[in-house]
């Protein structure tokens, strides 16, 4: 059974969010017309691995959701999670004109 205090810690918002990505696997797996124990032979999980993943528990170890989604062919997209060059926000932060540190040129005496 998962962890109730770890399990608390959960926002409300990423729970959703994990409740959304556990029935798109559940939606993906019946158009598929794969049985729950079908999708764990595959993955080589428990059913109740799977189970939990289509509820979208969020103690379930990212591996299992990322190995899941790898063996009904939707783990493409995922190099797009978190893609730096997507970072919006991060990239704004990066580039502040005002802000760069110049470092004073220093005056080599190359005469010998």
């Amino acid at each position: 059974m998962a962890n109730k205090s770890l399990s608390t810690t959960f926002t409300d918002p990423v729970r959703e969010r994990l409740s959304a990505l556990g029935e798109r696997v559940r939606l993906a797996r019946l158009r598929r017309q794969l049985r729950q124990e079908d999708l764990a032979e595959r993955t080589g999980f428990s059913r109740s691995t799977i189970v939990a993943i289509e509820r979208g528990e969020p103690t379930t170890a990212i591996g299992a959701y990322v190995q899941t989604l790898w063996v009904l062919g939707l783990d493409r997209e995922l190099d797009l999670v978190a893609d730096v060059g997507l970072d919006r926000e991060g990239l704004a932060l990066e580039y502040v004109p005002g802000e760069r540190r110049v470092r004073p040129r220093k005056i080599v005496d190359n005469d010998f």
